[in-house]
């Protein structure tokens, strides 16, 4: 894996808010549900489609990545690099820039409820699981290979820091722009 992009925590992000271009990279689901003002949203599995647009825009000015907690951004930031395009990460994400009493914007009509991506994985990682076991026990054993197949993509994310379910979850009509 590349080197660590740099990050910003947001008392540093918020003093120099206006010299940055802020980009989100959460599912348009999440990014209804609050941004951080003046961000654009384009989704980490978009990243590698918008590099020219992403280039411009830090030619321009520094660009800073955002997501939830800051994983999803750091990662982008990582990819971003890859391609000779320099990107800061926000430390903590929208979490830690609302905790600590920045404001957020929204899109006309207010904040979309919108479960967290994190929580969407883990709901849907413990359902196939839970599926798994019952219909080992119901059926046939052989379904219990679901959970291990879910077991082995869990570890497999952990181990490389990214998530093909969240990749899949964030094609789902709810994580979408309305």
């Amino acid at each position: 894996m590349s080197s660590s992009p740099a990050l910003l925590d947001v008392s540093q992000a918020h003093a120099r808010h206006a010299e940055f271009r802020i980009v989100d990279v959460r599912t348009p689901g999440e990014y209804a549900s609050g941004h951080l003002p003046g961000s654009l949203n384009i989704p980490l599995d978009r990243i590698g489609r918008s590099l020219p647009e992403l280039r411009e825009a830090a030619e321009a000015q520094e660009l800073l990545l955002v997501c939830a907690s800051g994983t999803r951004s750091q990662n982008a930031a990582r990819t971003l690099a890859g391609h000779g395009i320099a990107a800061t990460s926000l430390t903590g994400g929208t979490a830690s820039w609302s905790t600590q009493g920045h404001p957020l914007d929204y899109p006309a009509g207010g904040p979309r409820r919108v479960w967290a991506m994190e929580r969407q994985v883990r709901l849907t990682a413990g359902g196939l699981v839970l599926l798994g076991l019952l219909l080992g026990l119901l059926v046939h054993p052989a379904f219990q290979l679901l959970g291990a197949g879910i077991a082995a993509g869990l570890v497999f994310s952990a181990l490389t820091d990214t998530c093909g379910m969240a990749v899949v979850l964030g094609r789902l009509p709810f994580n979408r722009r309305r």
